[in-house]
């Protein structure tokens, strides 16, 4: 699939048996609601793909990996539906990472930032450069990392989340990503990193499929309640992002 707009694209190849998908904007590959829609459908359709047994999450460039919400539809948000609804969209892509029958190998080139890092925890594997910083800004603009919490907290547990959120405007380096479980590997290049996603994903590609799903499974046991967890936080994060505090603090970081 590949899908084209003025908000950024996501694009999808196969190859061998293993599915790319990249996400693109503009602004430093934010998700305005569109893309998020767009991905959660990409990825329930190559859960559902016999001829895929591995999926590369990516972004475009060598830049920024993902920085998270769109802050111009976070602007435009004007009742508490649409904050909800926007915020579901990043429960949605979460919820469909977790229940993908496929691995999911991430390539995290560049700085995550908020909903960034809920991406890169919820791929079962993830590959990353020295300058794949993280940082959960959410607290600096008066919501809260809630809807991307339960992924993030179950790969790098409780309290190295509760210092990634409660230190807002502060980077965490890639090291401190790796150490507390969040990349799988890290690399000086995106060269280096490249050639070692390739050559890992092919030897993922050539196992069984049927053994790869059932492991899936295994690594996401205890977390079907997300179902229902997942659209609790989006609602916290759709009444928060209506308050004064918010509507300032964005403007601010536009500026």
């Amino acid at each position: 699939m590949n899908t084209l707009s003025s908000n950024g694209f996501i694009a999808t190849t196969i190859d061998n048996k293993i599915a790319t998908i990249t996400f693109s904007h503009p602004a430093s590959n934010s998700f305005p609601s569109n893309l998020l829609k767009d991905l959660t459908s990409e990825l329930n359709l190559l859960s559902e793909n016999e001829s895929v047994s591995v999926i590369i999450l990516k972004s475009e460039g060598n830049g920024t990996f993902c920085a998270g919400a769109s802050f111009d539809e976070l602007l435009s948000i004007n009742n508490f539906d649409e904050g909800k609804l926007f915020f579901s969209g990043f429960a949605n892509v979460i919820n469909a990472m977790r229940t993908c029958k496929k691995i999911i190998v991430g390539r995290v080139q560049g700085k995550a930032v908020g909903g960034g890092v809920g991406l890169a925890s919820a791929c079962d594997y993830v590959f990353a450069t020295d300058n794949a910083s993280v940082k959960l800004s959410e607290l600096a603009i008066g919501i809260g990392p809630f809807v991307i919490e339960p992924a993030v907290s179950r790969k790098i547990g409780k309290t190295a989340m509760s210092q990634l959120a409660l230190a807002a405007h502060d980077w965490k380096s890639a090291k401190w990503a790796f150490e507390n479980g969040l990349y799988s590997e890290i690399f000086s290049s995106t060269e280096d990193l490249g050639a070692a996603l390739t050559v890992f994903t092919s030897k993922l590609a050539s196992y069984n499929p049927e053994a790869l799903q059932e492991m899936k499974g295994v690594f996401w046991e205890n977390t079907s309640h997300w179902d229902v967890l997942l659209y609790d936080r989006a609602a916290i994060s759709g009444k928060l992002v209506l308050s004064e505090f918010t509507r300032n603090a964005l403007n601010a970081f536009k500026k």
